[in-house]
């Protein structure tokens, strides 16, 4: 007569990682040791590399540079202190957080309506947003609209807006919105 081995069920769940073990004792201690010994350290380290956008930090980062209203996004920083690449940033980025916070239905934009915002031809417009995608701040959609990745809105948040905010400031600190 052959007596069957018991088993046992675990479940783990760590944050937003889980796992259930269902095997013979011996086999489920393995097996629970091998969770914590490879999965968790790895889940750990993801973590740590994985980007994210704090957006109340982007919101205030991006306070007099752009608002919205009812009429939707506008842009306060002069578009002839901003480069192009800038200003189409800052469009995609506000559109982004726009999306985000639930203020716009969407987050991509259509390459018209960033010409018509930036006020340059479709040669340059199109010319500059090319640059944004081969560099990886920005993406073109299947619709042919562009939207920032999140490395761009981590870009966006380190260099661009200070940059933008430095040119805001006259030599006097009085800014030059406000003038």
């Amino acid at each position: 007569m052959s007596t069957k081995r018991e088993k046992i069920t675990v479940q783990i769940k760590y944050k937003e990682l889980e796992q259930q073990i269902i095997a013979e004792p011996q086999e489920a201690w393995l097996l629970l040791n091998k969770f914590f010994k490879d999965l968790i350290p790895s889940f750990e380290i993801a973590q740590k590399l994985w980007l994210n956008i704090d957006l109340e930090q982007l919101a205030n980062d991006l306070k007099g540079i752009v608002a919205f209203s009812d009429n939707g996004i506008s842009l306060l920083a002069p578009k002839n202190k901003l480069r192009d690449n800038e200003a189409l940033l800052v469009w995609l980025v506000a559109h982004f957080l726009g999306k985000k916070l639930g203020l716009l239905q969407s987050d991509s934009v259509s390459k018209d309506e960033l010409q018509m915002k930036l006020g340059k031809s479709s040669k340059i417009t199109s010319t500059r947003l090319g640059e944004l995608v081969k560099n990886d701040f920005a993406v073109k959609m299947a619709d042919e609209k562009f939207r920032i990745t999140t490395f761009g809105v981590l870009q966006v948040q380190k260099e661009i807006i200070p940059r933008i905010k430095s040119k805001l400031v006259s030599k006097f600190s009085e800014p030059l919105l406000f003038r």
